[in-house]
């Protein structure tokens, strides 16, 4: 099965998810980006296979912090576009 680019998006949508999960707690919106990040790590490095967009878990968990903290532009970037 052949995810590729596919699964960088899904790290990305799960980041999304995670962190408005956490903005709906009491948890400082400073912690948000961290988390993402954190959480594209760990999810980067459980979906690095031979069609992952990394040939060793380095580069896995490293596209996965990125893919992470793009959830948080992402978030960013429809906040201020929409933002009167």
């Amino acid at each position: 099965m052949e995810l590729g680019i596919a699964s960088v998006a899904a790290i990305t949508a799960i980041s999304y998810l995670l962190g408005m999960a956490v903005k709906a707690t009491e948890a400082a919106d400073k912690w948000i980006p961290i988390i993402c990040g954190a959480a594209g790590l760990i999810l980067g490095v459980v979906a690095w296979a031979p069609d992952y967009p990394a040939h060793d878990w380095l580069n896995a968990a490293a596209v996965g912090i990125v893919s992470g903290w793009a959830a948080t532009g992402l978030n960013q970037s429809v906040k201020q576009l929409t933002e009167k």
